[in-house]
């Protein structure tokens, strides 16, 4: 019927676009396919599960397949600082020396993209604060220029299969120089990676065990780890590069481990699913609570999605675009905080925040609008040292169904 609505108050005529608008980048070759959901008001609006989670295979994507979901790991090891904080076991102007005596001492690079034997000595330690809001002058290689880059490839290896202990990585972390001075500006990095570390030794067990304790358990997330047995293999969505010269989607999944690992980084490593992370979700746009259960206060939420960044932080570019021009970042998440302006990479109301990852998974949870979108691929992006340079004023064919999916679904509200 013309006008119709669905649950949640969208007019169903715009909203049934979704499936076919994304099923097209799926029939081009650009994805292997997607799991997409839309939730507002109580309710879910939408759930798509569109394509193959393995081609070879012939496995259709379905509503509990499994994904890598890389950087949208980073909400979730700051939810458990954030718990810390609530408890008095940590402040957000501590320096992390104080549990990371690794961080102590560090020197600056005189020059992001110059050589690494020209510093000097760092003015002030790095605090919890710097590194949930990236500013603690840390570095990936893939967001970094010049020999920095290469030595974090070098010493760090990769931070999502890492062969390396959380202390000797951290050892090593702290053997290489900073690229700027801790909260001088907003540089994506290893933060995340460190705030996990820290939280393991403030509570004496490793992350994967305190995010288990005190998040996926109390919040029924059974499917959501840095470690994935067996018997649940065949329900992970195979990773696939789309090549520059339009050829077949190349399958480039990461290696499997045969137990569960030492290195679990808090900033990229978990693997979840959509209704895993809805539950996540759907905390952060309670306020801290779902279904009973609370894992933060309501004003913890709020510090979290409060811009924290100046008006000259967010003029610098991030992966070569203007990304802050419509946002800015809290501690752990970004929000809108133009929806004017942030209609050139999609859509949000004021307010609304999540994270994205690497693979193109994205999740935003949006309060004016009562609404959580979440879309989640597994498409490989570049991530080597200096993939920055390669990725500026580029974006792989298949990413433009994010910003599809997220225009369409606002264009459908009542």
């Amino acid at each position: 019927m013309d006008g119709a609505q669905v649950p949640g108050g969208f007019k169903r005529e715009v909203l049934d676009q979704v499936g076919p608008s994304l099923k097209a980048l799926v029939d081009q070759g650009a994805l292997s396919g997607m799991v997409t959901l839309v939730w507002r008001g109580g309710q879910e609006a939408q759930v798509n599960a569109i394509g193959q989670r393995d081609i070879a295979a012939g496995l259709p994507m379905e509503r509990d397949t499994l994904f890598r979901i890389a950087s949208m790991t980073k909400p979730v090891t700051s939810i458990a600082v954030m718990m810390l904080l609530e408890e008095g076991k940590l402040r957000l102007e501590d320096p992390v020396t104080r549990w990371i005596p690794e961080l102590g001492g560090m020197q600056v690079l005189e020059d992001p993209a110059g050589p690494l034997d020209k510093t000097r000595p760092a003015r002030r330690d790095i605090t919890v604060k710097d590194l949930l809001t990236h500013r603690a002058g840390l570095a990936y290689g893939f967001t970094s220029v010049g020999p920095i880059a290469h030595a974090h490839e070098k010493k760090l290896g990769s931070p999502l299969v890492n062969p390396l202990s959380p202390d000797d990585w951290l050892k090593a972390l702290g053997e290489l120089p900073l690229s700027y001075e801790p909260g001088e500006r907003f540089h994506y990095s290893h933060a995340t990676d460190v705030l996990g570390f820290l939280v393991a030794r403030i509570e004496g067990k490793p992350l994967g065990q305190v995010l288990k304790e005190r998040i996926f358990d109390p919040l029924g997330m059974k499917d959501t780890a840095f470690w994935l047995p067996p018997e649940k293999r065949g329900r992970l969505a195979k990773l696939y590069e789309a090549p520059a010269d339009g050829g077949p989607l190349r399958d480039v999944s990461l290696p499997m481990a045969d137990a569960p690992p030492a290195f679990e980084g808090g900033g990229g490593g978990l693997i979840s699913c959509l209704d895993d992370y809805l539950k996540f979700a759907r905390m952060m746009l309670g306020g801290g609570e779902v279904d009973g259960v609370r894992l933060v206060k309501p004003e913890t939420i709020d510090l979290m999605c409060a811009n924290r960044l100046s008006e000259e932080q967010r003029g610098h570019t991030f992966m070569g675009m203007p990304f802050w021009l419509s946002q800015g970042f809290g501690l752990g998440v970004s929000m809108v905080i133009d929806p004017a302006k942030h209609e050139w990479m999609g859509a949000g109301g004021q307010g609304a925040f999540g994270w994205p990852g690497a693979f193109g998974t994205w999740w935003q949870a949006d309060p004016a609008h009562d609404m959580i979108l979440i879309y989640l691929i597994q498409d490989s992006m570049p991530l080597g040292p200096e993939a920055v340079t390669a990725m500026q004023g580029q974006r792989p064919t298949g990413r433009i169904g994010c910003p599809m999916f997220q225009k369409i679904v606002y264009g459908a509200l009542t």
